[in-house]
């Protein structure tokens, strides 16, 4: 019997050892794989008849931190906002430049500016004329082009927002699917590992959108829910809802109804509205912040440089032949407090050849109908004063007082390259916290191959072993049945 018992217990030995070698194996192949949890068999020791019968195998046990997890997920809805927000100030300040990069809205303002004092020298100059026009083009061309980027932006952050419902929404349904897997197999000895470390995947794509709490539930099966409290899923999905718009003019708002809030199950937790139940990090908190808040408020600016442009030309006492009242160099249609003027900017049809006017009009006044004398220059310089008297401006955000235009404009391109400063700055920080927490992330859940390669050898020895007692029993056996 003795012989016997020894041949069981190498037998369980050999059993146990052959599922830790499996799952060396399995962890050695998915070194690599994002979200892979290390596995190792928990061993616990026989007893049968209160002697001990060899080893058994009680479980498969992951490595997994779920705090520090969480923290991890948490990290990667804030630096996914700062991203969101980042990339917007990169592609605005990439149009807008700066007085370094040689063209933008700056280099525009500046040039105008030249080319009325060379203009107030020489304003018999045919030359001088057309520069002032062509300039003053480029300003209406930047202008519009920054208008028309900002409006981009926030069609394509609503665009974004939309194919990100479509996302997360996907994602709650697998989530249930791989919930009702998992709790399939709480009760049998089947290994739900592999369904565990799927599931972990698709509450990452979740809390990349949107930060996520889990919720343990019986027989392994998990919900989920914001910080805010609102649950995503209970038991079984909810549905994410949000409407894309058609209208990103910077009339165009949430609270007037032209744009969409998102939903769960009818309950908004739209990022940056007043409810306890507001999205703050995540995706959609910088989707919407870019749509709802960033552009509109870069649309506005430009709209109050553009209406300071109109009013400095419009003075009656720059040009005595101009109806009094009525607007000078530049010209829009529509009342100034509309929005979306810096997109309708013209050069007043008096002067501009392409509409049918006259360049000489600069000289000689938008009024005159005959050309005056070539050497007069009283209007040139009341153009140019214009342009560089200091003037009453509120940009907001801290840029108000005495401006000339160009300094308006430069003050405007400071103001929007500091806010890509601090949201560059605010992702570097989240990037390295993300970084520092994924890396403890991998170091404790993750595989070390050289450690697996060492438990390997241990295992291999321990096989050895296990096998040699099977055949010193079995050489036993043979001499007993000999005797």
């Amino acid at each position: 019997m003795s012989l016997t018992r020894a041949i069981t217990n190498a037998q369980t030995g050999l059993q146990v050892n052959a599922l830790r070698a499996d799952l060396v194996a399995s962890n050695i192949s998915n070194a690599t794989t994002p979200g892979y949890v290390r596995r190792s068999v928990l061993l616990g020791e026989s007893i049968l008849a209160g002697r001990g019968a060899g080893v058994n195998a009680r479980g498969i046990v992951r490595s997994e931190d779920l705090r520090l997890l969480a923290e991890q997920r948490d990290l990667g809805a804030s630096l996914a906002r700062s991203t969101v927000l980042t990339n917007a100030y990169q592609s605005l300040s990439a149009q807008l430049g700066t007085a370094d990069t040689g063209f933008g809205l700056f280099q525009a303002f500046a040039g105008f500016e030249t080319s009325l004092q060379n203009f107030s020298q020489a304003p018999e100059s045919s030359a001088n004329q057309f520069s002032v026009l062509d300039n003053g083009r480029e300003i209406i061309d930047t202008l519009g082009k920054l208008y028309e980027a900002a409006r981009d932006l926030r069609a394509q952050s609503d665009q974004a927002i939309n194919d990100g419902v479509q996302v997360v929404n996907q994602a709650l349904q697998d989530l249930q699917s791989l919930n009702r897997q998992i709790t399939a197999l709480n009760g049998s000895s089947s290994d739900a590992s592999a369904l565990l470390d799927e599931r972990n995947r698709v509450v990452d794509v979740i809390a990349e959108y949107m930060p996520v709490v889990t919720v343990p539930r019986d027989s392994g099966a998990i919900d989920l829910m914001t910080p805010e409290g609102v649950f995503l899923y209970a038991g079984q999905p909810r549905t994410l809802s949000f409407t894309p718009g058609n209208d990103f003019d910077g009339s165009a708002s949430l609270t007037g109804g032209q744009l969409s809030g998102l939903f769960v199950d009818g309950q908004e937790i739209t990022p940056g509205i007043q409810s306890y139940a507001a999205l703050r990090s995540g995706s959609f908190a910088g989707l919407f912040e870019v749509r709802d808040t960033e552009m509109p408020n870069f649309m506005t600016q430009l709209d109050i440089i553009a209406v300071d442009l109109v009013e400095r030309f419009s003075d009656d006492s720059i040009d005595p032949t101009k109806t009094p009242g009525a607007q000078g160099l530049f010209t829009v249609s529509g009342p100034l407090t509309d929005p979306g003027i810096a997109s309708r900017l013209s050069l007043n049809a008096a002067i501009d050849p392409d509409a049918g006017g006259a360049a000489w009009r600069l000289r000689d006044g938008i009024g005159a109908t005959t050309p005056g004398p070539a050497g007069q220059s009283a209007i040139a310089n009341n153009l140019l004063n214009a342009f560089t008297s200091a003037r009453n401006t509120n940009l907001g955000g801290g840029l108000a007082g005495l401006f000339s235009a160009t300094e308006l404009v430069a003050g405007f391109s400071s103001q929007v390259g500091q806010a890509r400063i601090r949201f560059e700055s605010i992702q570097s920080s989240n990037t390295a916290q993300y970084t520092l927490a994924s890396d403890l992330v991998l170091t404790r859940t993750g595989v070390d191959t050289d450690k697996e390669m060492q438990d390997l050898l241990l295992i291999e020895q321990a096989y050895a072993a296990n096998a040699r007692v099977i055949q010193v029993a079995n050489d036993m056996m043979q001499i007993l049945l000999e005797l």
